[in-house]
């Protein structure tokens, strides 16, 4: 018997995982701690999300922390930290307080910076 990815949902966290090879179309409010592997496109509301290697977001993006491996891309509100890190590729709109960008991480589109 072959085991199938599964979306792993955390009741004590109040966090939510997606492997890769998941594909989800739709809304996601995630209380805790988003780690996407897989490919979404739709709307994500979280506390923190970290976008793993294999990670792909399209869509509008909700966070008070985002951690960017993979891609994301279209409209991304950010109220802490954005960090694109080497691996990682954002594109479209994003609105940040804070932004680190290590080498090699690629960012295309508008980027407003928002007081706190």
């Amino acid at each position: 018997m072959s085991s199938l990815p599964v979306v792993k949902s955390s009741n004590l966290n109040n966090d939510l995982f997606i492997p890769s090879g998941v594909t989800f179309v739709g809304t996601i409010n995630v209380p805790g701690l988003a780690e996407i592997n897989g490919d979404i496109t739709g709307e994500i509301t979280c506390k923190e999300l970290d976008v793993g290697p294999q990670g792909n977001i399209k869509g509008k993006v909700q966070a008070q922390e985002i951690q960017v491996h993979g891609q994301l891309e279209n409209d991304i509100n950010c109220m802490g930290l954005v960090k694109i890190h080497k691996t990682g590729k954002i594109s479209g709109k994003l609105s940040y307080l804070e932004i680190d960008i290590e080498r090699g991480g690629q960012f295309a589109g508008v980027m407003t910076g928002t007081k706190s």
